[in-house]
């Protein structure tokens, strides 16, 4: 694959919807960012525990050591990996620490091998927490379940946050859509008897054609990858495969997200989440839909939107320049007391 350069994205005019002023984010100068790197392998990692869980986190070195701290939070099928252009390019901004949730990644699973989000928001509030008096509140940044995660904790201790960036969040999205997998044939594969083959069939294909399903399903434009973030994908794919909580972990985390999807908890703890928020969302996003994000943006109480046209689900990985400009910008008005969305 060749690397394109991100997408563009034109700014609009601040516009008032529903009695409230919403202006669209900032955006920071490419200049006072750090390098993109398409080649450049995983930040270093370690096992770190604090607040009595342990996590294996990557770390991303700052500029200074006199900068705050950002923690990234992946996604249901992702892992630390996903956010080492994002961090070199916010390097400038705050050191990173990317985490492997707990039976992701390179994390063993807690104690009660417990995989619903409210169990994993629990253990990365006690994490976090196990740090504070070190490091002190932290720009929060989470994709997709790591999104919906970072919004719990800020919601229930703020106090841990200073800025919080959800990137295509897994707001309940109830389409009943085979189109939203990598491959149809995993609905089928669900099916009690009539989905073995179907099993079979997806366990023969070569970790490359999943990988490469996974990446399609997951950019706008594929070709926005490189070989290297391919090639991580597919090592991180068969180790995955050798761990034997791994499959437990999807299956319980993804249950417990269609569990919470049923109700109307995730847009209650949004609405109680009063930190300020950047929202970005890939306009063909074909995992939770775009058309979700203004109501997200919309009831956070803090909260500013920017919808990226022709990106995907992981805006992160796809547009990682323009993601990082977005948060460096937000950042900055937050500071500088530009940022509440009320004006006030």
């Amino acid at each position: 694959m060749v690397v394109s350069p991100s997408p563009d994205v034109h700014l609009a005019p601040a516009r008032r919807e529903n009695g409230l002023d919403f202006a669209e984010p900032e955006h920071a100068h490419a200049g006072t960012l750090g390098r993109l790197e398409p080649d450049r392998t995983p930040w270093p990692g370690r096992t770190v525990t604090a607040g009595g869980v342990a996590m294996h986190v990557r770390e991303t070195p700052a500029a200074s050591q006199e900068l705050p701290e950002c923690v990234y939070v992946h996604g249901l099928a992702g892992s630390s990996t996903n956010w080492t252009d994002l961090a070199g390019l916010l390097s400038t901004r705050a050191s990173g620490v990317a985490v492997d949730l707990p039976g992701f990644g390179r994390s063993e699973p807690t104690r009660s091998r417990a995989y619903h989000p409210a169990a994993l928001t629990d253990a990365l509030l006690c994490w976090l927490a196990g740090r504070r008096e070190e490091r002190g509140p932290v720009h929060l940044v989470g994709n997709s379940l790591g999104g919906l995660i970072a919004m719990n904790v800020a919601a229930r201790h703020p106090e841990l946050v200073r800025s919080l960036t959800l990137v295509s969040p897994a707001m309940p999205d109830r389409r009943p859509d085979p189109r939203r997998m990598s491959d149809p044939r995993m609905a089928l594969a669900m099916v009690p008897l009539l989905g073995r083959s179907a099993r079979r069939a997806l366990e023969a294909e070569s970790t490359r054609v999943r990988a490469e399903r996974v990446l399609a399903l997951c950019f706008a434009d594929p070709a926005r990858g490189s070989e290297r973030r391919l090639e991580e994908l597919i090592a991180e794919s068969e180790e995955r495969r050798t761990l034997p909580w791994a499959a437990e972990a999807a299956d319980g985390a993804t249950r417990g997200l269609l569990g919470m999807w049923a109700g109307r908890s995730v847009w209650s703890t949004a609405a109680r989440t009063a930190v300020p928020t950047l929202v970005v969302w890939g306009e063909r996003d074909r995992i939770v839909t775009s058309r979700l994000a203004r109501r997200t943006a919309q009831t956070l109480p803090d909260g500013r939107l920017l919808v990226l046209p022709d990106v995907g689900h992981v805006a992160q990985m796809e547009a990682p320049e323009t993601v990082a400009r977005a948060v460096a910008g937000a950042w900055e008005a937050q500071d500088e007391g530009r940022w509440s969305r009320s004006g006030s």
